[in-house]
C-alpha cells in the first residue's frame, strides 16, 4: 500500500471514530476520485488553510459546536454566504482539485467581518492531504465545490 492511501486509510478511521461518538454515521460520507469531469462542476472558490485546533491560526472554536476540532479530520470553514448562518453545519461538501475530489464537513464560518473575501473555502490539513496538494502549494488555490 501507497504511503498517501495509508495515511488517508488512518485519516477516516479518525473521523468515523469522531463522528461515531457523536452520534453520526460517516462511512459512506468521504471519497477520494481521481476524475477531471470533476473539476468542471461545482462553484469555483478559493481554498485556504486554516487550523482547527485551539492556539492555532482559525482563532476561536468553530461557530457550529463552539468546539476545537484537530486538523486530521476533513473539516471545513465556509465564507459567511455559504455558511448561510449555520445552514449548512455539520453538511459535507465535495471539494474538486486537479482531477481529485475529497467530501469534507462544514464546522465553521470563514467570517467576512473578520477579513474572508466571499469566495473561501479554509480547509484543514487533512483536506490538503486528500487532495493531493503539493505541499509546496500549500496556503492557497483554486477550486471547485459542491454540497454533498
Amino acid at each position: 500500500m501507497k504511503a498517501p492511501t495509508v495515511i488517508l486509510l488512518v485519516l477516516l478511521s479518525l473521523l468515523i471514530n469522531t463522528a461515531q461518538s457523536r452520534g453520526k454515521n460517516v462511512t459512506s460520507n468521504y471519497s477520494l476520485t481521481k476524475n477531471s469531469a470533476l473539476d468542471s462542476g461545482g462553484t469555483p472558490a478559493i481554498m485556504t488553510i486554516n487550523s482547527f485546533e485551539k492556539g492555532g491560526d482559525g482563532g476561536g472554536p468553530s461557530e457550529c459546536d463552539g468546539e476545537y476540532h484537530s486538523n486530521n479530520f476533513l473539516i471545513v470553514a465556509l465564507s459567511t454566504r455559504w455558511y448561510n448562518k449555520g445552514e449548512r453545519c455539520f453538511d459535507y461538501i465535495n471539494i474538486y482539485y486537479n482531477g481529485n475530489s475529497a467530501r469534507a464537513m462544514v464546522v465553521d464560518e470563514c467570517d467576512s467581518n473578520r477579513g474572508c473575501r466571499d469566495n473561501i473555502v479554509d480547509a484543514s490539513y487533512a483536506v490538503w492531504l486528500a487532495l493531493q496538494v503539493s505541499q509546496s502549494d500549500w496556503g492557497q488555490t483554486g477550486i471547485t465545490w459542491s454540497d454533498a
